[in-house]
């Protein structure tokens, strides 16, 4: 697909631009979107994304970033960007162009065999998983429905025309309309109800199935174009958990550590204002096949923590800390230890109620090795969680150092 070319699908009717300065946008709407991205495919320069919730602070980062010149970029690869890099307190732009988007898209339709998507929207637009639900809609000539979160929590859930449809959410959003009987109905009608952004914890998922909603677990990154492997709802309906099937458009493998390696068509051309034709992107995640050939991971090995020479995958704490049903959100991080290396905390958005931490702590014991159970449970507020579920680590820790300036219990 030429730029030109995408620019004329999104209903651009004017002439080729010439502009090179970049177009940076936060869009509230799908139709600002698409006016936003026809006149940057139509030539107008770059186009950046942005967060609207970005304090002054992000911001700025952000507009350094911007103003930097193009190293090695070209009209036609690596002018859409992406905001990524969130959950390590700085900020990124993967490049994306027509043909990475268009071979995501392509795999989509493959792997949950969709002719057409047709998608309800309720994760924001500048995510790499709110945006290209849009575009998976754009290229295959669906339909997309930008939603009201807050209406469909009251059980205000939009009526949709017939056809197959999907929506893609996380963990937290997935939680929430569990506890409402007509978003339930709803999301039941779905082909597929699409769950990724971050680790879904065991009492989810096996909620979930009861309910008999049509569940796609997914796992991918903005720089791949979103998700590059998933389980379908039949797997999933089939008891299959913790492991997702690769896409047609991408090749997945492990090195010799563990470390997942993706490659193909959909991978981002580098972090803008560098370019990188590699097609290959390593995100530092560990990973694993099953017997099938499904990859599980493991989680990421800079988050890995290794407290008296035992590796601890935060997780695996988080998701059965979750499955107690006494937090509502929780943080596993490794914090320096004079004895051990790193200990185990676990961070909270709220205090703990008198008794809380003891039941926790008491669950945790009966299911997890004695090295896996935290030594600290502390509360932190504001809770850095975005929409989109990624958690912001380096506030966490810059709480903990604020709290214990040795960085001991």
């Amino acid at each position: 697909m030429e730029r030109l070319e995408l620019a004329r699908l999104l209903g651009w009717r004017g002439e080729v631009l010439r502009g090179t300065e970049p177009r940076v946008c936060s869009p509230m709407s799908s139709d600002e979107l698409r006016e936003q991205l026809a006149a940057a495919a139509a030539g107008d320069g770059p186009l950046f994304l942005l967060d609207r919730a970005w304090g002054p602070v992000e911001r700025s980062r952000a507009e350094a970033v911007i103003a930097e010149p193009d190293r090695g970029g070209s009209l036609q690869r690596g002018w859409i960007c992406l905001p990524t890099g969130g959950t390590s307190g700085g900020i990124k732009f993967a490049r994306h162009d027509q043909d990475t988007l268009a071979a995501a898209a392509a795999g989509f339709r493959t792997h949950f065999d969709l002719q057409t998507v047709n998608a309800v929207g309720v994760l924001p637009l500048h995510h790499v998983s709110g945006f290209m639900a849009w575009i998976r809609c754009q290229l295959s000539g669906g339909r997309y429905v930008q939603a009201d979160w807050k209406q469909i929590l009251r059980g205000g859930v939009p009526d949709l025309p017939d056809g197959d449809w999907v929506i893609s959410l996380v963990p937290t959003q997935l939680q929430r309309l569990l506890s409402v009987a007509s978003a339930v109905d709803w999301l039941r009608r779905f082909r597929c109800v699409l769950l990724g952004g971050g680790p879904a914890w065991t009492d989810l998922l096996a909620r979930a199935a009861e309910l008999r909603i049509p569940l796609a677990p997914c796992y991918g990154m903005t720089e791949t174009a979103a998700m590059v492997a998933a389980l379908r709802p039949v797997e999933f309906s089939d008891g299959i958990r913790g492991a997702y099937a690769p896409m047609p458009h991408a090749r997945i493998g492990l090195d010799g550590q563990g470390l997942v390696r993706i490659e193909g068509a959909s991978v981002f051309r580098g972090y803008y204002p560098l370019h990188d034709e590699s097609g290959i992107v390593t995100p530092q995640d560990l990973g694993e096949w099953d017997a099938f050939g499904r990859l599980r991971v493991l989680g990421r090995r800079d988050q890995m923590i290794i407290s008296g020479g035992e590796k601890i995958a935060p997780a695996e704490v988080e998701s059965e800390i979750l499955s107690t049903g006494l937090v509502d959100d929780v943080a596993v991080l490794g914090v320096p230890d004079g004895d051990w290396g790193s200990q185990v905390v676990a961070f909270v958005p709220a205090a703990l109620e008198d008794g809380v931490e003891e039941r926790i702590l008491g669950a945790l014991r009966a299911r997890l090795a004695p090295f896996k159970v935290p030594k600290r449970f502390v509360a932190v507020t504001p809770w850095p969680r975005s929409g989109q579920g990624k958690v912001n680590r380096e506030r966490l820790l810059e709480a903990w150092r604020a709290r214990e300036p040795r960085g001991r219990a």
